[in-house]
């Protein structure tokens, strides 16, 4: 999977950053190849995108929850321009405009209940990104593997992880790779 190699360098965990400010250990971390970027706002993303490019690293940006990129085709293609290498979001629309554009795509999908996991399925059948996150990494074994079959893309976890026992779960239910925030977690490599 073209995905799992290229970005996460095969990698079985990514670095989610909330802050600006935390980037640094992310891009400094041995086991860390991609950057998940949750917050900040554009005016910064120059020269992130400059430092993890110097680290040989690969940034993905919430599109989302960075503030000033315009949710519309324009904004992509100036964070295209830019030189953003991937996004995530949870809207289909910006989704299937950023895979026009080139850049990696995660669509990201909140499971709440099994009527979320078929709309999940049906949203990402219809764009096809190149990978999709689920949160809460928790979910149960069944949708993990009900998403594989139907969909045939990297799964990705995040969130309510917090121990190393938490991520070998996950992992073990399908989950290709989790993204966290914590720093401790970055060091588990299985």
């Amino acid at each position: 999977m073209d995905f799992l190699t290229k970005v996460l360098s095969n990698r079985n965990v990514a670095a989610a950053i909330r802050r600006v400010e935390d980037l640094e250990e992310a891009i400094r971390h041995p086991n860390i190849n991609a950057i998940f970027l949750l917050g900040g706002d554009i005016n910064y993303l120059p020269t992130l995108i400059k430092r993890v490019r110097a680290a040989d690293k690969v940034l993905l940006t919430h599109i989302d929850l960075v503030e000033g990129i315009g949710k519309d085709r324009a904004g992509i293609h100036l964070i295209k321009r830019m030189g953003v290498q991937g996004i995530v979001t949870t809207k289909s629309n910006l989704a299937k405009f950023a895979k026009e554009e080139g850049l990696w795509v995660v669509q990201r999908l909140f499971i709440v209940d099994s009527e979320s996991v078929k709309t999940a399925i049906r949203v990402a059948d219809n764009i096809k990104p190149h990978a999709v996150e689920v949160l809460p990494a928790t979910i149960p074994q069944y949708v993990i593997q009900e998403m594989r079959k139907s969909l045939n893309l990297p799964i990705l976890g995040g969130g309510l992880l917090k121990t190393e026992e938490d991520v070998k779960e996950a992992l073990g239910k399908g989950i290709d790779a989790i993204t966290t925030s914590l720093r401790h977690l970055w060091n588990i490599v299985l």
